[in-house]
């Protein structure tokens, strides 16, 4: 009796495993989706959400240099509207660390190119004193490409 059934078994299981045939595949129908208009607003506010956060500011590693550590305020506003002036595209950093006010400027993922601002930042003579490259954690703005779909 148990041969029996098992025997049986094992024709439906067969049976069940070839039901899907290559014929299944050839009837073609439609399908309509009856979705909520609001569904469709969603997904377009996460896409401008994610676009968001791509065009986001990050931090990565890099240097910005060391301009002027000093006590005098006017000082440090003089130097600070000079490079703004001068270097609009770069961003200056003025931190009060008692009793001094320390201004650092730009942005620079590698060390030559905080260099070159340098050398030309002692060409200008904005600052008099010493000028010292600083690793530091840095904005990172990213490349401007097109967000395809």
């Amino acid at each position: 009796m148990k041969k029996f059934l098992v025997i049986i078994f094992l024709i439906i299981a067969a049976n069940a495993a070839k039901a899907q045939t290559a014929t299944d595949t050839l009837y073609k129908g439609t399908v309509t989706v009856d979705a909520d208009d609001r569904l469709e607003l969603l997904g377009r506010k996460m896409a401008e959400y994610n676009e968001g956060l791509a065009r986001a500011v990050r931090s990565a590693r890099g240097y910005r240099l060391m301009l002027l550590s000093t006590n005098d305020r006017n000082l440090a506003m003089q130097v600070r509207s000079q490079l703004l002036q001068q270097f609009p595209d770069q961003k200056v950093y003025m931190a009060f660390q008692s009793p001094y006010i320390k201004l650092k400027f730009g942005n620079f993922q590698d060390k030559g190119e905080a260099e070159k601002f340098r050398k030309q930042i002692i060409n200008q003579r904005i600052v008099t004193g010493n000028i010292y490259v600083l690793p530091e954690t840095i904005e990172v703005k990213p490349e401007k490409t097109p967000v395809t779909d």
